[in-house]
């Protein structure tokens, strides 16, 4: 693990953006997923070591997530997936989301393979820990091959009610307009690619929005007028916008989350992205947190990373 120290942040107060609590999926066969690869560049093949070594490999780095965060402070629902039907288990933020005032979504899933992640226990779990007003439901509209993959497809701004989108296969945009009518969210589309030219799958790979600050690969948006216009509008709000290289989204620095734990905020990413953060961008980022490097190398071959590995709870505790 990276020795980057968890130290006090300038502000304690509790933040709307940033959960103190979330859900981790810790798999038992996890491998990546070859369904999903088409469309997701950032998947890698394993260069070494058979499923069952990868599979203990990714149950260790799950397993070290969640101590870490309980370490900081922050309150971990641990699910076990023992099946082996679903490779992609360990990114539940795609599946579900929750919202303060009590709500719940469960969205549309673009691989028939991820479908299966869903799990009924979970939500149990979120209606007898938290105050659950209602659940919304649009994995209905996986019939009509319409996709809107979780706070992977949408970067959400819970302070300005802002979802951040980048189209791809994974996100439409009826049902990010269904999603925004629901929650109070203005959708703001984008179209991004790599540096190689292909579309970004998830969004949050390329952005993440803190309180204070915001993760961006302002060069992966394709259109410079639509790229000048994002960057305004955040940095409108008096967040500091950190632009990042191409370089660094492949290294997943994008891929972080803000949390809450015992000294105030955190930004939880991977050791391989807090690495690849240049030290005047740590400067900037611990104006706001303290930085939570977290190893997941054989989770990262799945395409995703620390955030896509947590689903943050924005929902009140019951007693």
């Amino acid at each position: 693990m990276l020795s980057i120290p968890l130290n006090a942040v300038p502000s304690p107060k509790l933040s709307v953006q940033a959960p103190r609590s979330v859900v981790i999926i810790r798999p038992h066969h996890f491998t990546p997923n070859e369904a999903t690869a088409a469309d997701n560049a950032f998947q890698t093949c394993p260069l070494t070591g058979t499923r069952e070594t990868i599979a203990d490999a990714a149950h260790r780095e799950a397993t070290g997530v969640a101590a870490a965060l309980e370490h900081a402070g922050i309150t971990v629902h641990l699910f076990e997936d023992e099946g082996t039907e679903t490779p992609d288990s360990v990114f539940p933020n795609n599946w579900f989301s929750t919202h303060t005032g009590g709500h719940v979504a469960l969205y549309p899933m673009f691989s028939p393979s991820r479908r299966r992640e869903r799990r009924h226990d979970v939500i149990e779990m979120l209606k007898q820990r938290y105050r659950v007003q209602d659940i919304i439901d649009y994995s209905g509209l996986e019939q009509d091959s319409v996709y809107l993959e979780g706070t992977g497809a949408m970067v959400l701004d819970h302070i300005e009610r802002v979802a951040y989108a980048a189209r791809s296969n994974r996100t439409n945009e009826v049902a990010l307009e269904r999603f925004c009518t629901h929650f109070n969210f203005e959708p703001v589309v984008f179209d991004a690619a790599d540096a190689a030219g292909r579309p970004i799958y998830h969004t949050n790979v390329l952005m993440c929005i803190g309180t204070d600050f915001c993760l961006i690969g302002l060069d992966t948006l394709r259109e410079p007028r639509r790229r000048a216009e994002i960057a305004g509008r955040l940095a409108e709000t008096g967040r500091t916008v950190i632009d990042l290289s191409h370089e660094q989204i492949g290294d997943f620095a994008g891929n972080a989350i803000e949390l809450h734990g015992r000294q105030g905020r955190i930004l939880a990413l991977s050791a391989r992205a807090a690495r690849a953060l240049r030290p005047d961008q740590i400067a900037a980022l611990e104006r706001s947190v303290s930085i939570l490097p977290l190893d997941v190398p054989t989770i990262e071959m799945a395409g995703g990373s620390v955030r896509c590995m947590l689903a943050g709870i924005h929902l009140s505790p019951r007693g």
